[in-house]
């Protein structure tokens, strides 16, 4: 499997791209900085230079020529305005679902964020609120295509140990979960079809990943 991943030099995106290494797939990351090439190689992973808030749909569906899947899990990330919460979190994840399409890649994991459903309470810090609603309308926007889409909303995510055991469903109650148990969720949501139109909620739990994403629907 060649699975291409915008964000490539992320946490979980790194978690990832091992992950797929690791079972002798194929693991693409998209970078926009050339300096974090290395750490890519390092992690298994063929860097590709795209920077997705400046290039176009046919560049970047180029990249994605042969691939079997495509994941998002970039962002903004922290010390990064209101304005870039929505250039990156929404429109590069439309812009990755438009290169899809036209690369003719139809599996898409959309990694967002519990939360985004609701909206954001009175008081808010006005970044953190755009980045709700930047998470809500890519996932809107992603999910009304002709895509085999999944829609991921972890919990707060923390950097400890995997634990291998999580609630996954359709509405779980807020907590935390690793991101390197939310990288092993996502590897097994490539491979599980039936998850397909779905969003789901993850923090940690009791149940094994493998069992939980069989279960899932």
């Amino acid at each position: 499997m060649r699975v291409v991943i915008a964000g490539g030099h992320g946490k979980i995106a790194k978690l990832l791209e091992r992950e797929l290494a690791g079972r002798g797939d194929s693991a693409v990351g998209l970078i926009r900085n050339p300096g974090h090439e290395a750490a890519l190689r390092a992690a298994g992973a063929e860097p590709v230079v795209c920077d997705l808030e400046h290039t176009d749909v046919d560049t970047l569906a180029g990249h994605l020529a042969g691939a079997d899947a495509v994941v998002f899990a970039a962002g903004a990330g922290p010390g990064s305005g209101a304005a870039r919460k929505d250039t990156v979190d929404r429109a590069a994840a439309v812009l990755l679902a438009d290169a899809a399409q036209r690369a003719g890649v139809r599996r898409y994991l959309l990694v967002s964020s519990m939360g985004v459903d609701r909206p954001p309470r009175a008081g808010t810090d006005e970044v953190w609120a755009a980045y709700l609603r930047a998470k809500k309308a890519a996932e809107d926007d992603v999910t009304g295509r002709d895509l085999d889409v999944t829609v991921l909303r972890p919990g707060r995510l923390t950097d400890d140990a995997p634990v291998g055991r999580i609630t996954l469903a359709r509405h779980v109650d807020p907590g935390p979960v690793t991101r390197a148990d939310v990288a092993r969720v996502l590897l097994a949501l490539l491979t599980a079809p039936h998850t397909t139109g779905l969003t789901l909620e993850l923090v940690g739990g009791e149940t094994p990943i493998a069992e939980a994403v069989r279960a899932a629907g």
